[in-house]
């Protein structure tokens, strides 16, 4: 095979696999182990991916190579929306927490490898590259002190930004229901040139403080245009010359669409690259279409949309809850309706992306032994349902409740027979009698409306699940 070049030989000797495949190799390097095991190269660092973080080992040559395809985004939208060297970016990028392997290896999302690194924080001068949030707020662990100073200023020079962004579209709405909730601490503070005491990061405070001065008139503003009842259009009202917004909105991102057409007035929304935390595919060379109409060839490269990630029932951030998972979250909430003579007929879910930031919703159909008045669980009995859901499902899910990414999860308990209706409008609409069963999660919008036209009440979880931080 030494010096074979053809496809055929490259596929035999280089076979496709999954990370299954791999583990045991992974967890090799994750304990300690420095041999050449996977690449020649030393590992300086292990990214992080999926439901339960799976570990990546990165090289420092990774980092390199995506600099590199970062660098050539720009351009690219350059050629659709010229003049973007003449503004600033306003996106609101964030870090998360990060913890060790055995072996002392840095274990962390991909993305917060990049932030932490120098190749982002000392990147040289790029006119197409100019962000509104500082390098500290962006590196605070903290999401409020971040959130806080990033939107703070974004608003401080408001008429030079030309695009708005967040990694995922639902990071971006998160930022819009934080200045709903904090506009007027913000007005406040351009009004005093004083950052707010709730910011106590020395280093965002230094670098706040550097473009913070008086400003009466953009306090006034803000403040106008906050406190009307419509914010249909917030986005273009704050920031009236942005071109675009630069989100992903592919996969189960584009449940978010119709809000963010409704807080930036519809302004287009572009996705720039093909991308995944195992690895960067390529530039996608038409950002401003839509994501459905990306598919087919540019010369020989092909052209291609995100539909959805493998076996992921849920999602509403970086989340990922498959059917096996959620099923294993009803059976532990069903053992606390035990001592009450209740037991779940049959359940569905959805990821609700109408409230910020968004939450799982789940459908319990209940079947009583006794049916006599006044033995039905009471509220409390659901909300430590809810509760006990969240405790089963997997860390990267609890680590966004216990931050701002994903809201309490809802159970609605729907009356006796919902589920046969459910059944019955599928078979009208074609479905097998003999091959159906019930979904374990819901999209389609008639079926969610017959699901909530049958709601008998509705229960959040209390609290948020357990996850502890990273030991210092």
């Amino acid at each position: 095979m030494e010096g074979c070049t053809d496809r055929d030989a490259f596929k035999a000797r280089v076979p496709v696999v999954t990370y299954e495949d791999l583990r045991p190799e992974i967890e090799r390097i994750a304990n300690g182990d420095r041999s050449n095991i996977i690449s020649s190269h030393p590992i300086s660092d292990s990214g992080t991916s999926a439901g339960e973080r799976k570990l990546m080992p990165t090289i420092e040559d990774e980092l390199d190579r995506r600099q590199m395809l970062y660098s050539l985004l720009m351009p690219v939208m350059n050629l659709f929306v010229p003049g973007l060297d003449k503004g600033k970016g306003l996106y609101f990028l964030f870090i998360k927490s990060e913890t060790k392997t055995p072996g002392g290896l840095p274990a962390r999302p991909v993305l917060t490898s990049y932030y932490k690194s120098d190749h982002f924080k000392y990147r040289p001068f790029d006119a197409y590259q100019v962000y509104t949030s500082p390098t500290p707020a962006i590196l605070c662990t903290d999401s409020f002190q971040s959130m806080y100073s990033q939107m703070l200023c974004g608003l401080l020079v408001r008429t030079e930004v030309l695009r708005v962004g967040a990694v995922f579209a639902s990071g971006l709405l998160r930022a819009i229901r934080f200045l709903q909730l904090h506009w007027k601490e913000l007005a406040r503070d351009i009004e005093t040139g004083t950052l707010s005491a709730k910011v106590v990061e020395p280093s965002i405070r230094a670098a706040v403080a550097e473009v913070l001065e008086p400003n009466p008139d953009l306090a006034a503003f803000v403040a106008a245009e906050c406190a009307k009842d419509n914010w249909e259009g917030i986005i273009t009202r704050m920031w009236p010359n942005t071109k675009y917004l630069d989100v992903i909105v592919t996969g189960a991102m584009a449940q978010y669409i119709p809000t963010l057409k409704f807080y930036s007035g519809g302004l287009p929304m572009a996705c720039t690259m093909y991308a995944s935390s195992e690895c960067y595919f390529g530039l996608n060379l038409r950002p401003m279409c839509d994501p459905s109409e990306v598919t087919g060839f540019h010369n020989a490269a092909p052209q291609f949309r995100f539909v959805r990630r493998k076996n992921v029932l849920l999602s509403i951030d970086s989340d990922k809850t498959d059917e096996a998972e959620l099923q294993a979250a009803v059976e532990r909430a069903a053992r606390l309706l035990a001592p009450y003579g209740a037991s779940i007929v049959e359940y569905t879910s959805e990821a609700d992306a109408t409230t910020i930031p968004g939450h799982y919703v789940v459908y319990w159909e209940l079947m009583l032994k006794d049916c006599r008045e006044g033995l039905w669980p009471e509220a409390a009995v659901f909300e430590r349902c809810c509760l006990e859901m969240e405790e089963a499902l997997n860390s990267v899910y609890r680590q966004g409740r216990n931050g701002d990414a994903i809201g309490p999860l809802e159970i609605r308990v729907v009356r006796g027979g919902t589920f046969e209706e459910v059944m019955d409008y599928a078979i009208s609409r074609g479905a097998s009698i003999n091959q159906y069963k019930a979904p374990r999660c819901v999209s389609f919008g008639p079926i969610i409306e017959l699901l909530n036209s049958r709601v008998l009440s509705k229960h959040f979880s209390p609290a948020c699940p357990k996850y502890g931080p990273p030991k210092k």
